[in-house]
């Protein structure tokens, strides 16, 4: 589920990845920690506990095609980090380009080595940019997205009204722009949520402080392993915890003809199935995820 430690955004079942290693002709478990604090990625870590490109793009091209009545072509994404989601959106086709923008070089060159590269010849129609959001792109996006609640490094109205009035200018003239967010009772609580993954490692969302005078939100991830170790701090952020409210009216202060609110559905266990589907007024809970479609 983005940076938020609830639980997976999308629900996503995520392969295994144990082995089995012969010995002088006898099958042997190997119990060997796959991921310990010493030899673990981030990065690795990140994208399997955080991210679904698969189910993100398929969001993305189903809202566009929802609002717009078409399929979208150029994507763009801003604070991309590894850039897993360009790499993801070009799978689609020859005829399907993105741009990813973000200021950490170290990053961007680990996505051009994992999730790049290994697209051979369809890495060309990505271009990453280490250049802030608010930088034109080479073209207008038909979808634009800011995911993993990373807007909310703007802590002050006036700029994230800024950065979305260049969002709203710098798109194609059909051009639709995404954000996700946290929100419920539990999204305002100083605590650590953990959550397994594959039994390989344990995932830890720390919501570490709050000032409701302000909406300052500092928040942590750990990583735990299987051998006792934990990688502390891996990922910080310094943000503002917007409401659902507050990036409606500023989306539509940025210009925004519509803005579109999609809510999580929930199971017969009352736990979130991972579709998403528009709605007005939505449903409490203890802790929600939900998306605002503008459209330009």
């Amino acid at each position: 589920m983005g940076r938020s430690g609830v639980k997976d955004k999308h629900g996503k079942q995520r392969r295994k990845h144990g082995r089995n290693v012969s010995k002088r002709r006898k099958s042997v478990v190997d119990n060997t920690p796959k991921y310990t604090a010493r030899s673990a990625d981030k990065h690795v870590l990140y994208q399997l506990a955080v991210q679904s490109p698969e189910t993100d793009v398929e969001f993305l091209t189903r809202v566009y095609g929802e609002v717009r009545g078409k399929k979208a072509r150029h994507f763009r994404e801003d604070f991309c980090g590894t850039a897993i989601l360009s790499a993801e959106w070009v799978k689609q086709g020859n005829e399907f380009t993105a741009e990813g923008f973000d200021l950490c070089p170290e990053t961007l060159a680990w996505g051009v080595e994992h999730n790049l590269e290994p697209l051979g010849d369809d890495a060309a129609r990505v271009r990453l940019h280490e250049e802030d959001v608010r930088t034109d792109g080479e073209r207008g996006a038909d979808v634009r997205c800011a995911q993993n609640f990373s807007y909310q490094v703007f802590q002050e109205r006036e700029e994230l009204v800024g950065y979305l009035r260049h969002c709203r200018e710098d798109l194609a003239e059909d051009g639709i722009f995404v954000l996700d967010l946290y929100g419920g009772p539990e999204s305002l609580q100083e605590m650590e949520e953990e959550r397994d993954v594959d039994g390989e490692f344990t995932y830890v969302w720390d919501q570490d402080e709050y000032w409701p005078g302000t909406g300052e939100y500092l928040c942590k991830i750990h990583f735990r392993f299987n051998d006792g170790s934990e990688m502390t701090d891996a990922f910080v952020y310094h943000w503002r915890m917007w409401s659902l409210t507050e990036l409606k009216d500023a989306l539509k202060e940025a210009g925004f003809a519509d803005v579109h609110a999609y809510f999580e559905g929930t199971d017969d266990d009352g736990e979130g199935d991972g579709e998403f589907s528009r709605g007005v007024r939505g449903e409490n809970c203890e802790a929600w995820i939900a998306y605002l479609v503008a459209v330009k």
